[in-house]
């Protein structure tokens, strides 16, 4: 089961029926198109579309399986007592003195550029349950990071 926001949720549906009624058709044009050049056994152009197509699916696949196991949060029975998902959390990078922000979303939801990481990162992982004032030491791949809980608050 993966929680989610419900705009999490939508984005993925909307992304689904993209793919199945956008570019199904394509993927399937693009291998008709060349079987009609001729000899599939040294069709070059074939075996990338059949490719390309079998991406494709398996996409497909991979995103009904995760629509079918989401679990909404209903937002707003959370808490910013303490770090959980779809909270926001401000804080400090007390070797750097550097602040930075971060979201803590589903896998699917994960877009560093927006400020949202994954449930599963390691930052995310050691910030879990901790609370404003708190400071942490988080193994991440390039060593530790020690952090100063700054801020919770409910993502927008």
């Amino acid at each position: 089961m993966a929680y989610m926001s419900q705009e999490g949720y939508d984005k993925m549906v909307a992304e689904l029926q993209r793919l199945e009624a956008v570019e199904r058709p394509k993927a399937s044009a693009a291998i008709a198109e060349a079987r009609d050049k001729g000899d599939l056994s040294e069709n070059s152009e074939y075996d990338a579309a059949k490719e390309a197509q079998a991406h494709l699916e398996n996409k497909i696949n991979q995103l009904k399986l995760a629509i079918q196991d989401a679990k909404i949060v209903d937002t707003s029975r959370l808490s910013t007592d303490s770090v959980q998902i779809l909270t926001k959390v401000d804080m400090t990078n007390l070797t750097t003195s550097s602040k930075m922000s971060y979201t803590i979303v589903s896998e699917n939801e994960a877009d560093l550029r927006a400020g949202k990481i994954s449930i599963k990162t390691p930052i995310a992982q050691g910030l879990l349950g901790k609370k404003v004032g708190e400071e942490v030491e988080i193994r991440i791949p390039r060593g530790t990071i020690k952090l100063r809980i700054d801020n919770i608050s409910l993502a927008s």
